[in-house]
């Protein structure tokens, strides 16, 4: 959705505050998103509301009442990427059938040339009526889409289908239709996020401070862009929301090898973001350690190295990128571990940066490839920094 340009509809129906969660996931994900209400949709949620959330002003009439300026809906519907009518009134869905054209969410109808997608809410004799039924087809027969209304409890307080789409569901759809298009649409991405837990007993472990996520926004930017995501998580309170997104938990460094290493061959693009463990107990006890007076002494090995691994696999046309967490000679100790590795990018986290590094929202990065190049970021909100990396590992691909 980053970058998309986004019409919102919103007619006169008590689902219309839906319309505010479903502007805010849009602009949330990067879509610029312009709201058009019908006169009646006001009755139901403000337009103050709704130009707050998507920092736009909302459109209600053919001229601004302090302007007497015109809002041009022809403009309008040539600029959107989509237009989404969310809530599609009985009303409004039978003025849409029949050309009828006496507000201005009609008109940006009738003008656009993109895509266009109703939310239909109405009660459930209202939604079977043959009119309606009649309507709804008239407008697939145009090549509109319907998003189908779901089934529960509805404001008449009878129990059928009806139900405006959740917001969640109609974002997910647009995602899925924009898909297509997107840059790594048919490409498979195989990313480990988290930390790993290596036992010492059935109560402890050994383990960092890693959250997952940066893992699972890059994922996420993945997964926009149209590409198939297999994440590997160690243990991790992060959750995906992306439907392209499959999540393979794992604990330990073996198997988050494991994991990957079966996933890695079929995969166009690998990035190693998950803080493994370097090393794990020679033996696991089988049962909880006991505190005694003395000290005690822990026997420690190497864990696999995954990255080291899968880079002497690594086919002509694959692009795997890794992440160094350092404290000093940053850049110096990055660029060894790319060669070392394989890696055809590495980014770089410094501890020395305050707002950088595990258990924060934001990151501070510098991306290096094989060739030694420097790219320098700023400090950004994570989500942000994962669109950085996966625009430099499209660039990698496409080289």
């Amino acid at each position: 959705m980053q970058g998309k340009k986004i019409v919102l509809g919103v007619s006169g129906s008590i689902a219309a505050y839906k319309s505010a969660m479903l502007t805010r996931l849009l602009v949330k994900a990067g879509a610029t998103v312009k709201v058009v209400m019908t006169p009646a949709a006001g009755d139901f949620i403000t337009p103050l509301t709704l130009s707050t959330l998507s920092k736009n002003p909302v459109l209600t009439s053919f001229v601004r009442d302090e302007t007497g300026q015109w809002n041009n809906h022809v403009d309008l519907g040539l600029w959107a990427d989509a237009l989404v009518i969310a809530p599609a009134s009985a009303n409004t869905a039978a003025k849409m059938a029949h050309g009828i054209c006496d507000n201005l969410l009609l008109a940006v109808y009738l003008s656009a040339r993109c895509p266009v997608f109703l939310a239909p809410a109405m009660d459930l004799d209202m939604l079977q009526h043959p009119a309606t039924q009649g309507n709804l087809d008239k407008l697939r027969s145009y090549g509109n889409i319907i998003l189908a209304p779901g089934y529960g409890e509805l404001a008449s307080g009878l129990t059928g289908h009806g139900r405006m789409a959740e917001p969640e569901e109609i974002f997910d759809a647009l995602q899925k239709f924009f898909q297509a298009t997107g840059r790594l649409h048919g490409k498979s991405v195989l990313i480990t996020a988290g930390p790993t837990q290596e036992a010492l007993d059935p109560v402890r472990f050994i383990s960092n401070h890693s959250t997952g996520k940066m893992g699972f926004s890059l994922a996420e930017v993945f997964a926009r862009e149209g590409a198939r995501v297999n994440l590997v998580s160690g243990p991790t309170q992060q959750r995906a929301q992306h439907s392209n997104i499959n999540v393979i938990p794992v604990v330990s460094a073996e198997e988050m090898y494991q994991a990957s290493a079966s996933l890695f061959s079929e995969s166009d693009i690998a990035v190693l973001a998950a803080a493994v463990a370097d090393y794990r107990p020679v033996e696991k006890a089988e049962q909880k350690i006991k505190k005694t007076d003395g000290n005690l002494t822990l026997a420690l090995t190497k864990t696999r190295d995954i990255a080291a691994s899968l880079g002497k696999v690594k086919r002509p046309g694959q692009v795997m990128a890794g992440f160094a967490l350092e404290t000093e000679n940053e850049q110096q100790n990055a660029l060894k571990k790319l060669d070392a590795k394989n890696f055809d990018l590495i980014v770089l986290n410094s501890l020395n940066d305050k707002g950088a590094g595990f258990g924060h929202d934001t990151n501070k990065v510098t991306i290096l490839d094989h060739k030694h190049g420097v790219r320098t970021f700023e400090l950004k909100d994570k989500k942000d920094v994962a669109r950085d990396i996966v625009n430099a590992i499209i660039e990698k691909l496409h080289d």
